[in-house]
């Protein structure tokens, strides 16, 4: 079954778990019609409270980002440019179905793009990646050999993460 799962399957599960989520927490949910936009598919608000936010499904433990932005194995401008096309009030939600079963929550992660751009810079020992990781050991033939990137336990989407989201928007 698992390969009938193709990327836009991810896709359109990721904004259905996400959109789900955000209403059992009692936010409003606006979702998109027609063409998508192309910073977010969602919107929520709390009362004058509001969030874009930007879904990325995933079903292999990663989440592909900046790769169109890299150029000469600069990571960190591509990581720049990226976050130069991201606008304050906008969120990620990250949605992992890697080792999910039929019937079990994926994982979901919530985070600004500053925070996404800092993990990216961060990734391995510090050169910088295009791919944020939910949990990566570096090989011994890696530039970060013997190190783990992996995404900030504070990332796990919760009412108290989502209200510190909602309180800085």
């Amino acid at each position: 079954m698992d390969d009938d799962f193709k990327s836009f399957h991810v896709g359109v599960s990721a904004e259905a778990f996400t959109a789900g989520l955000f209403a059992r927490c009692g936010l409003d949910i606006s979702v998109q019609y027609g063409a998508n936009q192309p910073e977010y598919d969602l919107i929520v608000a709390k009362g004058d409270k509001l969030l874009k936010v930007s879904v990325k499904g995933s079903k292999d433990g990663s989440w592909g980002l900046t790769q169109s932005y890299i150029e000469n194995a600069d990571y960190h401008g591509a990581v720049d440019q990226w976050l130069a096309k991201h606008k304050g009030k906008t969120i990620f939600c990250l949605v992992q179905f890697k080792n999910t079963e039929i019937g079990e929550m994926p994982r979901i992660y919530i985070a600004t793009p500053e925070e996404i751009g800092k993990r990216l810079k961060d990734s391995a020992k510090g050169r910088g990646e295009t791919i944020l990781y939910e949990y990566h050991e570096w090989s011994s033939r890696a530039h970060a050999a013997g190190t783990i990137d992996k995404i900030p336990d504070s990332w796990k989407f919760s009412t108290r993460r989502l209200e510190e989201l909602l309180k800085n928007a």
